[in-house]
């Protein structure tokens, strides 16, 4: 069972790196040559899809035949043997006379059914494909001190979603920043460039404000490269978003075993928070977490059963008052008593998200908090909110007033594909001062993961 709450970030966090990961060169630590670093980046990725492949095959009956690419990345593609052509053809033998013509076109878009089904069931089983993302994904991974023996599928995949979620803010800001900051210091001119760049990427004018000040600093003592000046900006980019963690208790921020892990989800309507703690729900149960869902926000119509629903496709119990319009304390209440009847590891509350009334809203939270202290004193207590990615500057002042009305402690991000921009999280952790806890890059059950500033970063602005 792979646990993503345990997941190895960086070195720093992370096991001491085995030989083969201590010999390839870091973003940090680059070699004179690059492409001899490129190399050692390909050999790993090399080293890393074939480990994937046998633990693949591992675990079904056939032996798979694959290896991994000699030269180039191109040579390899994975195999996938479809059944499409065993399935039952339309039959050709010759129908009685008596039988009518209507009945033979039936029999053939039966048999054309049954192999689109069989098709769609091949595709959907298919392999990891070694490709220029599979790449990417892995120099990342190796880049935090990773073991190529030492990665899963589940996280290339994950690394791939990213990196195409944050594609078109990507494509916007790499190459021009890359033929600004490759200049020299920079003049009035190319500041009010890579301004209007950042806030096009909904950056917001105090990250913005500070991240010019910053590479402006480097770029008076030292004229960097292009690319050098593109890895200071990196870094720049990863203390931001690594800054609010200094504050917490847990970095981490993985459910604590033997104790109750309270998580409550706020945020207004629309912006995914029962479909976040649905994902929430799956995830927690994939890392080997015991998690039930109280389902407290009892005044949204239909939010009850959205829940629900959620429960239902995670097989994860959910706490719920029959009632309308009843008590949410009291939903939270019965959702500790479960929880610790049942001996759980997390309990995700849904919690209300009205911003007509901050002052109703506060008193809800408020007593919320006072059944906690009075029922669960022990538990670990996380307020998360969930924001909007594709809200801009918009969700980040909806933010600013739960952030005065709640005691949040961190944020889930979401929607960051299609239209989000994804300087919004550096406003986040600018102006909030809130760190980045998990990030939704998709609809899918898959597509919320705990946050990484690294993987991030990259995502946004590696080529």
């Amino acid at each position: 069972m792979f646990n993503w709450f345990r997941r190895k970030i960086n070195k720093t966090d992370a096991e001491p790196a085995s030989e083969t990961t201590e010999k390839v060169t870091t973003p940090e630590t680059e070699t004179p040559s690059q492409e001899t670093a490129q190399e050692d980046y390909l050999s790993w990725a090399k080293t890393a899809y074939k480990n994937i492949q046998q633990r693949q095959t591992s675990t079904t009956s056939q032996p798979s035949t694959e290896t991994p690419p000699e030269t180039t990345q191109e040579d390899l593609t994975p195999e996938i043997e479809t059944e499409t052509k065993e399935v039952s053809e339309p039959s050709t033998e010759t129908k009685p006379e008596t039988v009518p013509a209507w009945m033979e076109k039936s029999d053939r878009l039966e048999a054309l059914k049954e192999t689109a089904l069989e098709t769609a069931t091949v595709e959907e089983t298919s392999s990891l494909t070694f490709d220029e993302e599979f790449v990417w994904s892995a120099k990342v991974l190796a880049a935090q001190g990773r073991a190529p023996d030492d990665i899963s599928e589940e996280e290339i995949n994950w690394l791939k979603r990213l990196r195409q979620g944050l594609g078109k803010s990507r494509r916007g800001l790499v190459n021009q920043l890359k033929s600004i900051v490759g200049q020299g210091p920079l003049n009035e001119d190319a500041v009010m460039e890579i301004e209007a760049l950042l806030l096009q990427a909904d950056t917001g004018i105090e990250a913005t404000d500070h991240i010019i000040s910053t590479l402006q600093n480097q770029l008076l003592e030292e004229a960097l490269p292009p690319e050098q000046a593109l890895e200071y900006l990196k870094s720049i980019l990863r203390e931001m978003l690594d800054r609010p963690l200094q504050k917490v208790v847990n970095p981490g921020f993985a459910p604590e075993k033997g104790i109750l892990n309270i998580w409550l989800l706020t945020g207004v309507n629309g912006a995914g928070k029962t479909t976040t703690i649905g994902k929430l729900a799956h995830l927690a149960q994939q890392s080997g977490y015991n998690c039930i869902i109280a389902a407290a926000d009892t005044f949204r119509a239909a939010a009850v059963e959205q829940v629900k629903v959620w429960g239902e496709r995670t097989n994860t119990p959910v706490i719920a008052n029959p009632g309308q319009n009843t008590d949410p304390a009291a939903v939270v209440f019965d959702g500790i008593s479960a929880a610790q009847a049942r001996q759980a590891d997390l309990l995700l509350v849904d919690t209300a998200g009205r911003l007509q009334n901050k002052k109703n809203l506060m008193a809800e939270l408020a007593k919320i908090r006072r059944i906690i202290d009075k029922k669960a004193d022990k538990a670990q207590v996380e307020s998360l909110l969930v924001l909007d990615a594709t809200l801009g500057q918009n969700g980040l002042r909806q933010a600013q007033v739960f952030s005065e009305a709640a005691n949040l402690s961190g944020v889930v991000l979401t929607k960051l594909d299609g239209t989000a921009k994804g300087g919004v999280a550096l406003a986040v952790a600018q102006q909030l001062d809130l760190p980045i806890r998990f990030i939704g890059v998709g609809e899918g059950i898959e597509d919320l993961r705990p946050f990484s500033s690294y993987e991030f970063v990259e995502a946004l602005l590696n080529e």
